[in-house]
């Protein structure tokens, strides 16, 4: 794993070495860089395959080719073992090294014939021609932007590319509209005006000064579905996961894993075991809170398979690592990056490599907000007034636990999503955003001066762009679909990396590899979803039910998280409204103070949870202080602990 960084223009070696300075934790092991033809390319190492070797930049025979990758290529040694047959002259063992040969076979197409991770950068000097591109589900990041002046910069993550000067430190204001709706970035936005992300399944062509984009793969296999009985095809996806984690257990250092005590990264870690065939190391987080603390499971399978299991009792102080997170992410810290960031940070106290569950949950329908879907449905069927006159008051009348999915939390979650939409992608789009910041809510937060910079950006189309594209026709699938398009590339990859990468760990998830991918879109509907908790993923329990014991499998899902409602109530309730009072976004004539004292009010008051909210309205205070202005970390965490 690397933090890979390239400049076109005056002073680009500085440029590029100050690039990579600010991303040495994503490659803590070595540096190096090259100059061909004007464009400085560089590179921080995370030392995994050839460890002696595999330096880069890499070149080809000629030195013509100059090429950065970060990332894994799982399919290399098939693919090595083609051109050495052909007589190509490999200078490394690096996995990486085989992208110089596929350029020079089939140009920029060669990033179709690649199976793994990778964020990469080709520049091909002779035709002064960059090729960057991205893997097929988006698992590692790639950024650019172009300078006034003509300079180009590319990096592994947005500060680089800020450090460079050639684009200013601003709000992008419809990223951040989108952003409040969906709690992530779509498409190529960053919330950096001039900073552009490269799209998962993506390849750039920077040339002449122009560039141009192309999505090279689509998820298409939703039809025709297999066929065969589930006994058949629990035997296909048991065989086809078991060759994939053998694939990304290439390293030449121990591999390791996650260990959260659910189903996912349980059968990822049983797998490993039967292959690896001896102990390893796996790592687990658990809470004080019983009711969130998952790690009597995981030592259940620790146990089983015999390994070295590493855990901990995590007792963070949530909101002063905000400034660390938001460091890492370049964007405001998400709850969920809070306990990849803390088993991440023990997990490098003794290895580099780790598998992870992620993916399961968006390939095999694992969310209960999948089978919710049905019961919203049958909501919007009830008359308008029936649910505006009687419904609605009554679910209002139920008191908010600020618990983990507390029924009220439910049943107003049903109210809002069935008896808002007038069809199932909306629908979808609402249950997206619910939680969040709805159009409506939008309307109050943002001041009419915001709105005005904003223009008719429409947050809900960003979902219906693909829940209605026609790549999936039954409503699962859409959703399905939906997700892994957008929030698995665009939100949960994104921390993952991020998170992981703060401690210099690389994260390789075998779930969301792209051939499994595709085989969980052809499997019929009714063996992914076949009803709430013992329902969800039910293939893929199918498969977990031959390794893992079936207490573990049949238990409701629960899911890692920290009682940040309650929080937000009692030890937090001073300190954000403290923050609040000296809101920039306020300051700037961005949000509405009124809006914000009201979700503050009510929340505090027990009448509502708002706790993503606010989360959000905190993490944005902090990231604009932080990321806009230059305020540092440090400077940060003094700063919180003075509204405490």
């Amino acid at each position: 794993m690397c933090g890979i960084a390239g400049f076109f223009g005056k002073g680009g070696a500085d440029k590029v070495r100050a690039m990579c300075d600010l991303m040495a934790h994503r490659g803590p092991d070595d540096f190096d860089m090259r100059e061909s033809a004007g464009f400085a390319i560089g590179q921080r190492r995370l030392s995994i395959n050839d460890l002696a070797g595999g330096r880069q930049p890499l070149t080809d025979p000629s030195g013509k080719l100059v090429l950065v990758c970060n990332g894994e290529i799982y399919n290399y040694p098939e693919l090595r073992a083609k051109y050495e047959a052909q007589g190509y002259a490999f200078k490394t063992r690096s996995d990486s090294e085989i992208v110089l040969p596929l350029y020079l076979e089939y140009g920029e197409k060669c990033v179709e014939k690649l199976r793994g991770m990778f964020g990469f950068a080709l520049w091909d000097s002779e035709k002064r021609r960059l090729l960057l591109a991205r893997d097929h589900m988006g698992q590692k990041p790639v950024f650019y932007a172009t300078g006034a002046d003509g300079s180009f910069a590319f990096a592994s993550e947005p500060k680089a590319i800020l450090a460079t000067g050639i684009v200013p430190r601003e709000v992008d204001m419809e990223a951040l509209w989108h952003y409040m709706s969906l709690r992530y970035l779509p498409d190529d936005r960053s919330l950096f005006r001039g900073v552009v992300k490269l799209p998962a399944a993506h390849y750039a062509v920077w040339e002449d000064g122009r560039i141009r984009t192309e999505r090279y793969w689509h998820l298409a296999t939703f039809e025709p579905k297999r066929t065969g009985t589930a006994e058949e095809l629990t035997d296909e996806l048991e065989a086809l996961l078991l060759d994939t984690v053998k694939l990304h257990l290439l390293s030449d250092v121990p591999v390791a894993t996650f260990l959260s005590g659910g189903i996912d990264s349980s059968l990822v870690t049983a797998m490993t075991a039967k292959i690896a065939g001896k102990p390893f190391d796996t790592f687990s987080i658990g809470v004080k809170d019983q009711d969130l603390s998952e790690l009597p499971w995981a030592e259940i399978v620790a146990k089983q398979y015999g390994l070295n299991w590493i855990h901990e009792i995590a007792e963070p102080d949530v909101i002063g690592t905000i400034p660390e997170m938001i460091h890492h992410m370049d964007e405001p810290a998400d709850p969920f990056g809070v306990g990849v960031f803390l088993v991440s940070r023990l997990a490098a106290k003794h290895d580099k490599v780790v598998l992870s569950g992620d993916g399961g949950d968006e390939n095999f329908a694992g969310y209960d907000r999948f089978a919710g879907q049905k019961l919203a449905r049958l909501y919007g069927l009830i008359p308008g007034f029936l649910r505006r006159g009687v419904l609605g008051p009554m679910i209002g009348l139920v008191p908010e636990s600020f618990g983990y999915k507390s029924l009220a939390g439910k049943l107003r979650w049903l109210n809002d999503v069935g008896g808002h939409a007038r069809s199932d992608g909306e629908a979808y789009a609402r249950s997206m955003s619910v939680l969040r910041f709805t159009q409506e809510e939008k309307e109050r937060l943002f001041t009419d001066k915001a709105k005005a910079q904003i223009g008719n950006a429409d947050s809900v189309g960003k979902i219906l762009a693909f829940f209605e594209d026609g790549s999936a026709t039954e409503h699962l699938d859409k959703m399905l679909y939906t997700d892994l398009m957008t929030r698995m590339p665009d939100q949960l990859l994104a921390i993952s990396d991020r998170m992981s990468m703060a401690h210099s760990i690389e994260i390789r998830p075998p779930l969301i590899d792209y051939r499994v991918t595709e085989f969980a879109a052809s499997l019929p509907c009714n063996l992914k979803l076949k009803g709430r908790d013992r329902g969800l993923k039910w293939l893929l329990r199918q498969v977990a039910a031959r390794y893992l014991p079936r207490e573990l499998i049949d238990r409701k899902k629960q899911g890692f998280g920290f009682p940040i409602a309650r929080w937000l109530r009692s030890d937090l309730k001073d300190f954000q409204q403290r923050l609040f009072k000296q809101s920039r976004f306020v300051e700037l004539g961005l949000f509405n103070q009124e809006a914000i004292d009201r979700l503050v009010a009510e929340h505090v008051g027990g009448k509502a949870d708002h706790n993503f909210r606010l989360w959000m309205l905190i993490n944005l205070e902090i990231w604009h202080r932080q990321c806009i202005e230059g305020k540092t970390p440090g400077e940060m965490k003094d700063f919180i602990a003075s509204l405490r």
